[in-house]
């Protein structure tokens, strides 16, 4: 009986915790879409344009995750426990840090070059703003939703 009843949990914390990363995996769908649709309107993108764009801005969006990946695993949980680091240790923590910033920036660069031809240098710093414009709406809604107040 104890057995079972071992088994019964177990079998309802992994259908939970599948269901739980399912849930956020939709999540992050709807606000990958939100954010195409956002960013289509708002550089009145022609059907021409997107079909080029898209997949640059994918490629883009994924190289800039992975890059983000690796910097936390190797980065970010050192830094919180940057207090009991040498100085050595630090110093080159610092430089790993800052050589993941650079390469950051150059990804945005050939992007963002890459963007320009495509769908021109106007519609390309309209994508900055729009971006920023999406993390802005996408806070508020959030804010709004906890009920905080925030957002309004």
């Amino acid at each position: 009986m104890n057995r079972l009843k071992k088994i019964s949990t177990l079998a309802i914390l992994l259908t939970a915790s599948v269901f739980y990363g399912q849930r956020e995996k939709q999540d992050w769908d709807k606000i990958k879409a939100l954010k195409v649709a956002f960013i289509t309107e708002q550089l009145s993108l022609t059907s021409e344009e997107a079909q080029s764009f898209w997949p640059l801005y994918n490629e883009y969006e994924s190289n800039r995750y992975a890059l983000r990946r690796k910097e936390h695993d190797q980065i970010r949980d050192k830094i919180k426990d940057a207090s009991n680091l040498s100085e050595k240790a630090a110093s080159d923590l610092l430089d790993q840090y800052l050589s993941f910033e650079e390469e950051e920036e150059e990804l945005d660069k050939i992007f963002l070059k890459k963007a320009a031809k495509i769908i021109s240098a106007k519609k390309s710093l309209m994508l900055i703003r729009s971006e920023e414009d999406f993390k802005k709406q996408l806070i508020r809604r959030f804010h709004q939703k906890k009920g905080d107040g925030r957002g309004r």
